[in-house]
């Protein structure tokens, strides 16, 4: 029998937090993927969750012993905008688990039916957009990238209707907690300096137990957030929707919909089908970041007793976000070209090298990956561009202990592509499973040698030029 030990604090904030409600079931469900390394950690019996029993809580059939299932409240920023009420339009929290590792983490359905937060829709997904979460998110993961995780993804013999009809399918997502800066901005927007203090503390309980003050917290969140987003970039991840919703306290990313890794280098490249401006492009990440967190500053600022010392406060706290992200980057950076000692010189040495990957159409993880591998010039439309660039970083590196077991380290051989994605996605739609379990088996060590087609760059042909949100 299937036993989740449920131990829920968000449940027992104020009722306007949430609503309170169940999942709607489906016809038939049936299980597609179940994460064994993820069930382990959560102390669940890896066995159970193979059962009919555990499709039918996965799909929502079922609401097991201890949940207290809620469609969490929370306004945001989307793409720029304004909207004061949002909130869970196709996800319930079932409740909250503490790991084997004592990190206390949400088990949440995606796709779980309407809401009175769904502003219209069907409140469903579909198996792609579940499947790419999947994949998209243990790659993350793999990669040492902190992230929301997908425990499992069940299908559920309905037909949800989107450009065509398409299979239906829930996804099982776990995180450290689903507190978003829109969280914080739906009681900010409402004057409810009762629920932004009752908010506080559980953030503060519940992630930053060293916090004392609001301005703690904003400090911590902004930590990181700059981490994150410099490990972003780090792997080429283009989020695709970095809107102030989907901008999580606990510094993981989440919400994986319209996200891609990049193939050949382009700061400004754009994947999302509806960021019609590029104002979440790859080299936009960090600017948006600081935006994000400067709308949390203000969300927190009705906790304060003296406003204007606050602001004073907080504006210097969100300005330390670039610098922040700037040391965080030049470390990640430096270890991707073989570099363990800082430099002055090292940051000219890198953007020296990516100017020279985006002139040249060079594919940005393997460009990386083959720095360890000695042949890297022939990733440049003109390898002399590589050669000019390779001069200066070997007398860099003599002054390396191990440069090669760093790069190796930092930088993969596989990432989740594109169209291996779309691939996967539309062989299981066709009933065929094959492309996802083998991109799953590969993703788990991304940072060992491969000699297969995974690593390869799309052909013309395969290029996907725009990836989409799902709903």
């Amino acid at each position: 029998m299937l036993h989740f030990a449920f131990d829920n604090t968000y449940a027992q904030l104020p009722e306007r937090f949430y609503t309170r409600m169940g999942p709607t079931p489906v016809a038939k469900p049936q299980l597609f993927a179940v994460n064994d390394d993820l069930a382990k950690l959560l102390g669940l019996q890896a066995e159970a969750l193979k059962s009919d029993e555990a499709a039918q809580i996965f799909a929502g059939n079922h609401v097991p012993e201890g949940a207290a299932p809620l469609a969490q409240a929370y306004a945001g920023h989307q793409f720029g905008g304004w909207s004061p009420q949002l909130g869970d339009g196709r996800a319930l929290l079932l409740g909250e688990i503490v790991g084997t590792d004592g990190i206390r983490r949400d088990i949440q359905l995606k796709g779980s039916g309407p809401t009175p937060y769904s502003r219209m829709g069907d409140g469903r997904a579909w198996l792609g957009p579940v499947l790419r979460e999947y994949v998209v998110s243990e790659a993350m993961h793999a990669l040492g990238i902190p992230t929301t995780r997908a425990l499992a993804a069940v299908t559920t013999g309905e037909i949800v209707v989107r450009e065509a009809p398409l299979p239906g399918a829930v996804l099982t997502r776990v995180a450290q907690s689903h507190i978003r800066v829109g969280t914080f901005q739906f009681f900010a927007a409402r004057n409810d300096r009762p629920a932004l203090q009752a908010l506080t503390d559980h953030v503060i309980a519940r992630h930053y137990p060293e916090a004392e003050t609001p301005l703690d917290v904003l400090n911590a969140v902004i930590a990181a957030q700059a981490k994150l987003i410099a490990q972003w970039m780090g792997v080429g991840f283009i989020h695709g929707v970095m809107n102030t919703d989907n901008c999580q306290i606990a510094g993981e990313t989440i919400d994986y919909g319209p996200c891609a890794f990049m193939d050949s280098y382009d700061p400004r490249t754009v994947f999302s089908s509806i960021d019609h401006y590029g104002r979440y492009a790859y080299v936009n990440q960090p600017d948006i970041a600081v935006w994000n967190l400067a709308q949390l500053a203000t969300a927190l600022l009705p906790l304060s007793e003296n406003r204007d010392e606050a602001i004073e406060a907080f504006t210097e706290a969100v300005n330390r976000f670039p610098e922040l992200f700037r040391e965080a980057w030049a470390a990640i950076f430096r270890r991707k070209i073989g570099l363990s000692i800082a430099e002055d010189g090292d940051v000219p040495l890198l953007h020296a090298l990516m100017d020279r990957m985006a002139e040249n159409q060079a594919d940005f993880t393997n460009t990386f990956r083959a720095l360890v591998t000695g042949n890297a010039r022939d990733q440049f439309t003109d390898p002399t561009a590589f050669d000019a660039w390779e001069i200066d970083w070997k007398a860099r590196l003599a002054r390396e202990k191990d440069p090669e077991a760093v790069m190796r380290a930092a930088n993969p051989a596989i990432i989740p592509r594109n169209h291996r994605i779309e691939e996967m996605i539309q062989a299981a739609v066709d009933g065929n499973r094959a492309p996802f379990d083998r991109l799953m088996e590969a993703l788990v060590t991304p940072f060992e040698d491969r000699s297969d087609d995974l690593t390869h760059p799309p052909q013309p042909n395969e290029v996907v030029h725009q990836t989409f949100c799902g709903t």
